[in-house]
């Protein structure tokens, strides 16, 4: 009889001896949002929404209420049910065809609103019949008003609104592609994301007039019909003519529009007389639906007001604040009426040098600051009335951690709601008592929680309604890893995750990339799964590569300093960091410095083309997706807030420029772009290419057809395929 200890070598023996299970590995059709297989591999989610306070779930088939407590379900409806309460069929205009983008725009009422592409409707679940329908169908703009249930819309270029019964109403005579009514302005600059805004009682409506007739036409080319057609876009450029824009108030009362007399000169008839341009952005209306307020912006964007307008004369009746700066002042946010107290408002600024809240009364009297310090409020998500609070979202812990917090207009004093490190994005119920509460950490791909926002000792108390498994569990994951070096200033935190094979050998010398972008408004690291980490760079480790992220300054959420750094001089300052960067890549013996690359995308392509051509003999391959070339050739909004006009900096328009550099290309350089690029136009791209043979340089080219400045689709595949075998061709 074999002892103990030779029976369990023998099993030991015959446990190597077999065969191990293989970890999946990952393609491109996994791992790309236009990937076959994408959806399969995120973690697992559930679509929730509110109805007052009551938690609501809903999927393709059914709707169910939670309990905020237990998690239980209860199932409301089910879209079988909803389309036969609504006596539809497959042709019908009131088909439903799923429950995903269901909403409850009514706390004490069981009706639930749905839409498809012809109709939107109002159900009763409770009594099952549908209340209130329009019949709108395929237009642009969409804007439906819950209290009047008036919506507003463009067709043919043409504004107009049908009101709750039923009757339409034209807005607009002279609209057409220079004339533009009720769509978002300033090429979506300063926070704005479309062009009306109906008033609390939903009786009137202010929207947008922009004339970009003196605007000069991109010439785009549609090449897909049999003779190749002309679709140019209105696209100014820094330092020419920009569009001019008014605002104008419909009331459905008496049928007429009044146009705010704004400062853009005098009012005759529907169109402005002087083209002096002011840009007007955040439009907020008083309680009472008399009064308009929106920030008022220069053309050299350093002068920002605040000004309310009488909303049925269109008179200007006072100037609430001023900001100014020797930079530029950028206002994002409208401002925010106190639910409980009509007379008051909050208003959000970097005045101070990082974005906080700042408490007013209607007439412009600054009362408190109620947010303070070196960190930044991300999000406002709105109110809670009971404790007269203000619920946000702010890195006040950690620069890379976003945590939910409740923020006493009183006294200003803060409760945090969440615990757990990492992200948190949060939804509030109707009254702010509850918020659903979004989590994702670097080892935790989703957790999703029902938070009490008051309620005593039970405040910021959750109930866990998910724990997301890792989809990639069956998958060779890379290693992510986060840190910190030192910005070129020698002072300033800058953070970085680094993406190493899942087999990394600090023994072994791996091709590293460099992925950057590097411009404001983005930022590539923080403390969600992954550090944040794009999918194409678990592509890249599991080809071999070790991966390399930096946010330099002029990246978001470190404040108005740090964002800042780079003014009239763009790609200098962000340059000088991502140097930091391969310093401390050159410090780690398991980086190989004769195979580095660099990667990015729109901002981020024109940081790839000025490291390879500023430091040519430290990059051997570099791909550029939609650069900027020269600034001169992007938009006034964008362009001018960092650089000035090329007029007012042509110094700072040359340095940063990459046509007078073609010449300096050493390395492997492959740019590509969408062809019907409108955000940065191919002028950008076809003239460094002719800078380049000019110089006797060699860049590869690649251009997507009918894409514009992103790829969609299944194109988006394509693309990354195309951007890694370039590494592997030339830098592996």
């Amino acid at each position: 009889m074999m002892t103990k200890i030779k029976y369990l070598l023998i099993i030991a023996l015959v446990t190597l001896a077999l065969p191990m299970v293989a970890q999946k590995i990952f393609s491109l059709e996994d791992l790309n949002f236009g990937g076959s297989n994408y959806r399969n591999l995120q973690p697992e989610n559930k679509w929730l929404t509110w109805w007052g306070d009551e938690l609501i779930r809903t999927d393709v088939d059914e709707c169910y209420l939670i309990d905020k407590k237990t998690g239980k379900e209860t199932r409301l409806f089910t879209l079988d049910e909803v389309n036969k309460w609504a006596n539809s069929d497959e042709e019908a205009n009131r088909y439903v065809r799923h429950l995903m983008n269901a909403t409850f725009p009514y706390p004490d009422q069981p009706l639930v609103a749905l839409g498809n592409k012809k109709s939107f409707l109002l159900l009763d679940f409770k009594k099952h019949e549908i209340v209130w329908q329009d019949s709108i169908s395929g237009q642009t703009a969409n804007d439906w008003n819950k209290t009047s249930r008036a919506t507003a819309y463009v067709e043919d270029h043409q504004l107009f609104v049908v009101d709750g019964e039923g009757k339409k109403h034209q807005l607009s005579t002279d609209g057409s592609r220079e004339i533009v009514y009720g769509q978002s302005v300033h090429r979506n600059e300063f926070g704005i994301e479309k062009g009306t805004f109906w008033s609390p009682d939903g009786q009137r409506l202010a929207f947008y007039r922009m004339d970009q007739s003196m605007v000069t036409d991109y010439p785009q080319v549609d090449i897909f019909p049999r003779e190749a057609t002309h679709e140019p876009d209105k696209y100014p450029m820094a330092g020419m003519n920009a569009h001019v824009v008014t605002v104008g108030v419909y009331d459905l009362a008496t049928g007429k529009t009044v146009y705010l007399k704004t400062p853009n000169g005098s009012v005759t008839g529907d169109f402005v007389t002087d083209t002096k341009p002011i840009y007007f952005t955040n439009i907020a209306w008083s309680p009472d639906a008399k009064t308009i307020y929106m920030f008022e912006l220069n053309r050299d964007q350093n002068d920002c007001r605040l000004v309310s307008y009488d909303a049925t004369t269109g008179e200007r009746i006072a100037e609430l604040y001023r900001e100014t700066s020797d930079k530029y002042v950028e206002p994002m946010n409208p401002i925010q009426f106190l639910p409980w107290d009509s007379s008051k408002f909050i208003m959000q600024s970097q005045r101070d040098g990082y974005n906080h809240l700042y408490l007013y009364n209607k007439d412009g009297k600054l009362l408190s600051q109620l947010t303070s310090g070196a960190w930044v409020v991300q999000d406002v998500l709105g109110f809670n009335t009971k404790q007269k609070g203000i619920i946000i979202e702010a890195n006040k812990y950690h620069p890379l951690h976003r945590q939910l917090y409740s923020v006493n207009v009183s006294n200003g004093k803060m409760t945090q709601l969440t615990v757990a490190d990492g992200v948190h994005h949060g939804t509030l119920s109707a009254s702010g008592n509850y918020v659903i509460d979004r989590h994702s950490a670097p080892t935790e791909p989703r957790n999703i929680n029902v938070v009490a926002v008051s309620g005593g000792s039970s405040a910021g108390k959750a109930m866990r309604l998910l724990t997301a498994s890792d989809p990639w569990k069956d998958y060779e994951q890379p290693i992510f890893e986060c840190g910190s070096i030192k910005a070129a200033d020698g002072v300033t935190d800058l953070y970085y995750r680094m993406v190493k094979p899942h087999d990394f050998n600090p023994q072994k010398k791996y091709p590293t990339v460099i992925y950057v972008y590097g411009g404001p408004h983005a930022h590539n690291v923080e403390a969600g799964w992954h550090w944040y980490s794009r999918t194409w760079e678990t592509y890249m480790a599991q080809k071999g590569y070790v991966l390399f992220i930096l946010d330099n300054r002029g990246s978001e959420y470190r404040g108005r300093d740090f964002e800042q750094a780079t003014f009239r001089q763009l790609g200098q300052i962000e340059m000088q960091d991502q140097m930091k960067g391969v310093e401390y890549l050159k410090s780690l013996p398991y980086v190989d410095m004769n195979r580095l690359g660099v990667h990015g995308w729109s901002f981020g392509g024109f940081m790839t083309i000025s490291l390879m051509l500023n430091y040519p003999d430290v990059f051997k391959v570099g791909v550029a997706g939609g650069p900027v070339i020269d600034w001169k050739w992007y938009e006034v909004m964008y362009g001018e807030r960092y650089m000035d006009t090329p007029q007012q900096n042509p110094e700072g328009y040359e340095k940063s420029s990459l046509i007078n550099k073609a010449g300096n290309l050493k390395g492997k350089l492959q740019i590509i772009t969408g062809y019907n690029d409108n955000t940065v136009v191919p002028q950008h791209c076809l003239s460094f290419l002719d800078a380049c043979i000019k110089a006797g340089t060699q860049p590869d080219f690649f251009a997507y057809p009918g894409e514009e400045h992103n790829m969609r689709g299944h194109a988006s595949v394509h693309l990354h395929e195309r951007i890694t075998q370039y590494f592997e061709d030339y830098l592996k």
